[in-house]
């Protein structure tokens, strides 16, 4: 068993301190909507590696409904706030070789400088090399350094200054505070207007509490990379391409491993990019970038020295325990010591989708945006990413029709590349109902539907009418205009209350739809982790 210990003050001391090897894990703390399970998964693949090296691993959480609070997780336990005193106290107590910080999202980063003042030893990549990825001012130094290309931005300190700011860079931008997960208050601003009302509502800024504000790439696709790095070589373990377009956080996004539409060139760029990044920061450890493609150029977005919510995903993805690897480096292992292929190869296709909450919160629009509201997520693995999209969007909960009918409302800028996708829904067998745009634009291009009033016309029936008389299957609902959005938003509420699973952006429908093409055509593949694993590799 685990002895587990809470801290009182008090004169008596009921934590025997042993004389074994033992290293300090800082946790996660409570779960919440921007921060779930997948931190902790991580911190209970580091507590079982130093167990495998023989080091006994004291964890330090505040979260008793997670599995590294479980009794038989790590060696030592303690039910404490993630805050400085009482990291402190209990590395005064213990005295461990040093304390792991990099697994445990971004809150246990935030002591990373303060400890390390305190004379406690941070194991992985140092606090320096964190600052200089999450401070903004010297993350431009580190790309102009290495000659990369970020998306026009800056940093304000008070609200003359963003407004300048967003006027010089133009917009539209996105805004959001430092040093904060799960793109809490963060924001696309497309006017002024908009910027003074979020400045309104957003805790005061200053020098110590600066505004980021970045010029926000319109239809960029985005890139998720997780990497391993013993500060001089670098293992890539997953490229990520994002399903949703560009300014729907990460957490929220469904992403497929490995990327189905970027270039063997932009492929390239981010494999010389996440290894020029990792090395000048000096990496022990996991690293997390996040990049978008425009136009066939490369930027970065961000830089995590530490592990992201991708990585339980990754791991299960490519077969290996990359936590477990990340800790045999922070102890001092190179890369080139573990089991690790030189370049990674995947048999399959693996599509990660996030679940969210909104039947929970009946009153709240399911438009995606840059702040995360995901809880957990699932995995859906085939041999096409159209089939494997389709599995996790079921494992996802969404109850998806065989036949019926959907209802199509789609914006003028993404009619065009929806054709296609919606003439596949009709061959399929689907019936096809429509708001009169998209409706006219329909049967120009030959494909039959028919015309349905849109909510704010007041006139029957409505696609809301439908709904809730169970004659509406699937929705596929993309708003353009404020006036649209909130003319869909009672739409995609009656989708949640009668459970209709509704698509709200391109990218989603179209992966789904060739997912229901081919489950037509060939039907399901199932295989155990095992299996998949054990297939032949192509490199």
């Amino acid at each position: 068993y685990t002895p587990y210990f809470y801290s009182s003050y008090d004169e008596e001391d009921e934590s025997d301190v042993t004389s074994k090897r033992s290293v300090m894990i800082l946790g996660g703390g409570p779960n919440r909507i921007g921060q779930g399970i997948e931190f902790d998964y991580c911190c209970c693949q580091a507590s079982y590696s130093l167990q495998d090296l023989g080091i006994e691993s004291i964890m330090v959480n505040s979260n008793p409904e997670t599995v590294s609070t479980d009794y038989d997780t790590s060696d030592r336990l303690y039910f404490e706030p993630l805050t400085l005193e009482d990291a402190y106290r209990i590395y005064q107590n213990e005295k461990p070789e040093g304390v792991i910080i990099q697994f445990g999202g971004q809150t246990p980063l935030k002591l990373a400088k303060d400890l390390e003042k305190k004379g406690v030893k941070i194991l992985g990549t140092s606090p320096d090399s964190i600052d200089r990825a999450e401070d903004r001012k010297r993350f431009v130094e580190v790309l102009e350094k290495l000659k990369l290309t970020s998306p026009e931005s800056g940093i304000a300190t008070s609200m003359e200054e963003a407004r300048e700011i967003a006027h010089k860079i133009t917009y539209p931008v996105l805004v959001r505070p430092s040093y904060v997960l799960g793109g809490r208050a963060m924001l696309i601003i497309n006017e002024e207007k908009e910027l003074d009302r979020y400045m309104e509502k957003a805790e005061e800024i200053s020098k110590d509490r600066p505004l980021l504000i970045d010029s926000f790439l319109e239809d960029a696709v985005e890139v998720d990379v997780d990497a391993l790095c013993d500060g001089a070589e670098v293992f890539i373990a997953g490229i990520m391409e994002h399903i949703e377009e560009a300014g729907i956080h990460s957490g929220d996004s469904a992403c497929v491993l490995p990327p189905q539409t970027l270039s063997k060139k932009i492929m390239e760029e981010i494999r010389k990019a996440t290894k020029a990044l990792a090395i000048e920061l000096q990496v022990k450890g996991l690293i997390n970038i996040q990049y978008a493609v425009k136009n066939e150029v490369l930027y970065i977005i961000e830089v995590n020295p530490r592990a992201s919510r991708t990585v339980p995903f990754v791991s299960k993805a490519i077969g290996h325990p990359i936590v477990k690897y990340a800790t045999r480096i922070m102890m001092g292992e190179s890369l080139n010591s573990l089991p690790l292929p030189k370049e990674m190869a995947f048999p399959q296709v693996a599509v990660k989708e996030a679940v969210l909450p909104f039947n929970k919160f009946p009153g709240v629009d399911t438009i995606l945006g840059p702040e995360m509201r995901s809880t957990g997520e699932v995995m859906g693995i085939a041999s096409s990413a159209g089939e494997a999209f389709l599995k996790s969007q079921y494992m996802a909960g969404d109850e998806l029709p065989y036949q019926g009918t959907v209802f199509v409302s789609i914006n003028d800028k993404t009619k065009s590349e929806l054709l296609s996708y919606i003439k596949d829904l009709s061959e399929l067998g689907f019936n096809l109902i429509a708001t009169s745009g998209t409706h006219k634009f329909l049967s120009d291009n030959g494909i039959l539907s028919s015309k349905i009033n849109k909510v704010y016309d007041n006139v029957f029936p409505t696609a809301l009418d439908y709904i809730r008389e169970n004659k509406i299957h699937l929705i596929i609902n993309t708003p353009l205009s404020r006036v649209t959005r909130d003319d869909s938003f009672t739409i995609r509420q009656a989708a949640i209350r009668f459970k209709v699973p509704c698509l709200t952006t391109s990218n989603a429908a179209k992966a789904l739809i060739r997912g229901m093409v081919e489950m037509k055509n060939k039907g399901f593949t199932i295989h155990s982790l095992q299996e998949i694993h054990s297939m032949p590799k192509v490199y």
